[in-house]
């Protein structure tokens, strides 16, 4: 299923329809303000468990973040983080960013695992983060890799869709996305670390 939605204004009406989707178990593709992400809810294990068979990864050592509506969330799974790790993550976001901070014991439980560690999102994206509101709890989050050599996202809902349409039980057509991944920031230890340099450009 293939659902438009403008992420100016996101229609209510669908993003329940999509909510309504998450809260059974379902697991969707959507667009984020980098590129297009495959998401579930955190808390159907199922769900996340098929993620994971679709990205191709296993459960408990798969590298999902967390796409949440702000930084109201952190706490439900990171452990207690520092004045300086919490003002670059209020100055950066909502925006391109993806901070990897220390979990705390919610998410091994989530995942089946020993994770010690949780990325946070928080997109400048009114679809994505209307769909965490709505739903009233972050998503899984991984972003959807292509094949081809050349371009490694594909930018287009519709080739996306045609894709994984049979994989997944919903593809929003939030518009074309950028090409470029978030910027990947590690905040353990006491020094800030880009992992992965995307689109978000920031000072440390």
């Amino acid at each position: 299923m293939l659902v438009k939605i403008y992420n100016e204004n996101p229609n209510e009406r669908e993003i329940a329809k999509v909510v309504e989707i998450l809260k059974k178990g379902g697991v969707i593709i959507y667009p984020t303000d980098t590129v297009y992400g495959l998401g579930c809810d955190i808390f159907n294990q199922k769900a996340v468990e098929r993620l994971a068979q679709i990205k191709g990864v296993r459960l408990e050592k798969a590298n999902f973040s967390f796409c949440c509506y702000d930084l109201s969330h952190i706490s439900d799974f990171a452990k207690p983080i520092n004045n300086s790790t919490y003002k670059l993550m209020k100055q950066n976001l909502p925006g391109p960013f993806t901070f990897i901070v220390e979990a705390n014991s919610n998410v091994p439980k989530l995942f089946k695992s020993k994770k010690k560690t949780v990325g946070i999102r928080v997109p400048d994206n009114n679809i994505c983060r209307e769909l965490v509101k709505e739903l009233g709890n972050p998503i899984v989050t991984t972003s959807i890799k292509d094949d081809d050599k050349i371009k490694e996202y594909t930018t287009d809902p519709e080739e996306i869709h045609e894709r994984y349409g049979k994989l997944v039980d919903l593809v929003i057509d939030g518009g074309p996305s950028l090409n470029v991944p978030s910027t990947i920031i590690s905040c353990l230890g006491n020094e800030f670390e880009i992992i992965r340099q995307g689109i978000g450009i920031v000072d440390l």
